[in-house]
């Protein structure tokens, strides 16, 4: 005996494929014959009554007594059996549900208590599928450098310069609408030239494409100028080529970004800390716009130190369980000044604070941090001192014209922090012995050999012995009197030379040298007067040429005749 699969009567097996057939043609039959509203798992109506059935067809009748396999049938009947559960929602029936046998009705808005609530719980498993997913990004971007992590990505975020990204800047025009000419970025280290390029390029919506002077060379400028020229072909839009350090590209090789920003296929953005005038093509500068980016002030280097303690703070507390950093404000000021308007170097010495204050035993959860602290820390700034960029040029300017307007303390003052930036000391020693002939001059002429003595005590004893022979000639150049006679004279007679004919006048036959009998026969040095041989060495003889005549290029003046207005 086996158990029917459809009524679930014991039957003989050899008679099991007949009964099948029945039961499968009366299941058919009364299923059929149920209403519509009984066929919802939601509710069922028990004893229905039988419909009016429509005559069936040939085809239909034919169909249906068609002999049906075992497995066939299982499996269309064990979706017929599966009942609906308690939890399962069913839509067709007014929002009912059935449980069990029990007919209840739910409606999804009678309750506002039961939605808010629903509501509520949404919110608090999105907040913290929110907050988990923070802290994810923060443990990724944490390894990253401060000053990598605050990079501003709009011009609202962007600190100092603005002169030209403030309300009046020349650069907000080309923010506004969205377009950037070629141009060249000027400024100290750490204000802002990159972050600007970028926030200048994100305006555009062009392609973007940034290099390095350092890292790249003219092979893969000409990969990325071939690049861009294909992307003007496709689209007719330019591609915004950034450039930093673009100074390391020496004047020749610049000469291959003329062609392609001429034609307009690369809009040039070029970064440098050197000077333009002296690093960068004169025909790149020609089609490119300047703008100098100054050093941060004070309060914006506090404002973007702000900015790192809360971004330090974050993944003290998130990711290390550890107590928040607090700067007092001296501490800030302090290391503001250090900075010297550098903000990448300022977000430096905070990551150096926060790497060195872990944790403290203080269950406040913040830790303080003084002015004092922060000394102890940071023991000596780095130096500013860059020996072969502007700072160079510019120190040893302000120790020349320290010397040059007799003040030795601001001229030690410029010799101390060449030294203490490793400027050569020989170079130092060689400037010297000029400012003994341009400023000191006649009137002090002890003061060349005195420079010349200097430079060999360098060059015999060495820093950091030698250091006192640079000191002691540079306070003697500062204190000697001035004299600039035959330095203006000089400058006078070379300026002549350049602009009139006067280079390629004969010589006067009685100056020449007559060293054979036949210059003596052409009337070479015929009629010198030998000055020894007269009363104090006077003779009446001329000296110039005579196209050219006597010319007075020293006048017995030493300094000029001005007088400052504000002595």
């Amino acid at each position: 005996m086996v158990k029917c699969p459809i009524c679930s009567e014991q039957v003989e097996l050899s008679q099991i494929n007949n009964h099948l057939d029945k039961c499968e043609f009366n299941h058919k039959k009364n299923k059929k014959s149920k209403s519509p509203e009984s066929d919802s798992p939601i509710e069922q109506t028990p004893n229905p009554s039988p419909p009016i059935e429509k005559p069936k067809t040939k085809n239909e009748i034919k169909h249906e007594s068609e002999p049906k396999s075992l497995t066939s049938i299982l499996s269309g009947q064990k979706k017929h059996k599966e009942k609906p559960r308690s939890y399962q929602y069913t839509p067709n029936v007014d929002s009912q549900s059935n449980v069990s046998s029990e007919k209840i009705t739910i409606q999804p808005n009678s309750s506002p208590v039961i939605k808010r609530t629903i509501d509520e719980d949404h919110t608090i498993v999105e907040s913290k599928r929110h907050k988990s997913s923070a802290i994810e990004n923060l443990k990724i971007t944490s390894n990253l450098p401060l000053s990598e992590r605050l990079r501003p990505t709009s011009i609202a975020q962007y600190i100092g310069q603005s002169h030209l990204v403030g309300e009046r800047g020349i650069l907000r025009g080309y923010l506004k609408l969205g377009k950037v000419p070629s141009l060249i970025l000027w400024g100290k280290p750490g204000t802002g030239k990159t972050t600007l390029a970028r926030i200048l390029a994100k305006t555009t919506n062009l392609r973007f494409v940034e290099m390095s002077g350092v890292m790249n060379g003219v092979s893969d400028c000409k990969k990325i100028f071939e690049e861009a020229a294909n992307e003007m072909k496709l689209t007719k839009r330019p591609t915004i080529i950034f450039i930093d350090e673009i100074h390391r590209f020496s004047k020749n090789q610049q000469d291959i970004f003329l062609n392609y920003v001429e034609r307009g296929i690369i809009i040039l953005i070029g970064a440098t800390t050197e000077n333009p005038s002296f690093t960068i093509n004169k025909a790149i500068l020609s089609r490119c716009k300047v703008f100098t980016l100054e050093k941060l002030n004070k309060s914006e280097i506090r404002d973007l130190i702000g900015r790192g303690l809360v971004e330090i703070n974050k993944v003290r507390k998130l990711i290390h369980n550890t107590n928040v950093l607090k700067l007092l404000p001296d501490a800030i000021d302090w290391i503001a000044g250090i900075s010297d308007g550098d903000g990448r170097q300022a977000l430096g010495f905070v990551e150096m604070v926060d790497s060195s204050i872990l944790d403290d035993n203080d269950n406040s959860g913040v830790i303080e941090v003084d002015v004092k602290d922060v000394k102890e820390l940071i023991k000596k700034a780095p130096t500013l001192y860059d020996r072969v960029g502007d700072v160079h040029y510019d120190t040893i300017s302000a120790f020349h014209k320290s010397i040059r307007g007799s003040n030795p303390d601001a001229a030690m003052y410029y010799l101390a922090r060449m030294l203490n930036g490793g400027e050569d000391p020989l170079y130092i020693a060689r400037r010297m012995i000029r400012i003994a002939s341009e400023d000191v001059g006649v009137l002090d002429d002890s003061c060349l050999p005195f420079a010349v003595a200097a430079y060999n005590a360098v060059q015999y004893v060495g820093l950091p012995e030698a250091d006192l022979a640079l000191v002691h000639c540079a306070v003697k150049l500062a204190r000697a009197p001035k004299s600039i006679e035959i330095y203006r004279g000089w400058n006078e007679i070379k300026a002549w030379m350049n602009a009139s004919q006067v280079e390629g006048a004969e010589i006067p036959l009685h100056l020449r040298n007559a060293p054979t009998k036949l210059m003596s026969d052409l009337g070479y040095k015929k009629g010198y007067k030998y000055n020894p041989d007269y009363h104090n060495g006077q003779v009446q003889q001329t000296y110039f040429p005579d196209n050219v005549g006597e010319t007075i290029f020293l006048r017995g003046q030493h300094l000029g005749t001005k007088v400052d207005p504000d002595l």
